[in-house]
């Protein structure tokens, strides 16, 4: 009877735990949808935003002949967007504030490991700016024994993320790239592919990488620039960086939501074939009890008809 009632007590706690994952893949997958329509809708904006700096700079010489006072870092253009030998790498890791997602952060987690590893063996330092409290508390735990150092954390972001949260975090990065505290601001993030599938990447935002966009005579003709290049730089420059630090921010959120929802399906499915086992084994442990005191009532009868 203890057996039973230890099946029975078994059954229900993975029936309550199946409705609570049950949700939270409905709640998943609502919200993925909704993510993916954005990240979709975002990604030529960013695009073009790129092709049109790289345009512009194209046409622009010397910037680092103006002398200009810059209301913040992320506009003194100059510094950032000028070549020097990278010392130190500034690493934004974006992860998530919640678990249940699968291996989500795990893979994070472990790229960026492996990528401060590579630069470690380069001789090349790393500070993290790290995006969710998964990661922060993944990483903090390996920050003497990689020989990182962690720099700024944002852990109160809201799970919808917002162009004044990317403009902070460029903000801050800005600030250690112009100060010389770091030489290059490089994001580790995924890509969002499908409601199945995501991929871990390496974005490089500082230094520029070399213009690799077709510039045929159409594209190369000259532009004025109004009202002078350093307001505009000083002003597209943030825009720059603070667009591409969003787009990962968005893709990180929709790949979260869906490994999510792949791993609460799964959980799910999990939870019905072990109800299904537990259930057969019940009605086994049941049936033999039943056996058991029929078999004992035909005893006793044999004996008592003696």
């Amino acid at each position: 009877m203890a057996n039973l009632k230890k099946i029975k007590t078994r059954i229900n706690s993975i029936k309550s735990t199946q409705k609570i994952t049950r949700a939270m893949k409905m709640v998943a997958s609502a919200k993925v949808k909704k993510f993916e329509n954005r990240v979709k809708a975002s990604r030529p904006f960013t695009f073009e935003l790129e092709k049109m700096f790289y345009r512009l700079l194209h046409s622009v010489k010397e910037l680092d002949t103006y002398n200009v006072d810059f209301r913040e870092p992320i506009n003194n253009y100059p510094i950032l967007l000028k070549e020097r030998p990278i010392k130190t790498v500034g690493l934004l890791i974006l992860t998530s504030n919640k678990g249940l997602s699968g291996a989500f952060n795990a893979n994070l987690v472990r790229y960026t490991t492996k990528t401060i590893q590579t630069y470690k063996e380069n001789g090349i330092n790393c500070e993290l700016f790290i995006v969710g409290q998964k990661g922060y508390n993944a990483l903090r735990r390996l920050e003497k024994e990689c020989g990182f150092k962690i720099t700024q954390t944002y852990l109160t972001f809201s799970e919808t993320p917002t162009s004044s949260q990317a403009m902070l975090i460029a903000g801050d990065m800005a600030r250690s790239f112009v100060n010389g505290d770091i030489d290059s601001m490089e994001i580790i993030t995924t890509r969002f592919r499908n409601m199945m599938s995501y991929s871990v990447e390496k974005w490089d935002i500082l230094p520029l990488d070399e213009i690799d966009f077709d510039y045929t005579k159409e594209n190369d003709c000259d532009m004025e620039i109004e009202p002078n290049a350093p307001y505009v730089f000083s002003e597209l420059v943030p825009l720059f960086i603070s667009s591409i630090i969003f787009q990962a921010m968005l893709e990180s959120i929709a790949s979260e939501l869906a490994s999510r929802m792949t791993a609460m399906s799964a959980a799910c499915n999990n939870a019905d074939e072990m109800i299904q086992k537990l259930t057969v084994e019940f009605n086994k442990a049941r049936q033999a009890i039943i056996t058991q005191e029929l078999t004992e009532i035909t005893g006793g009868s044999a004996v008592i008809n003696k």
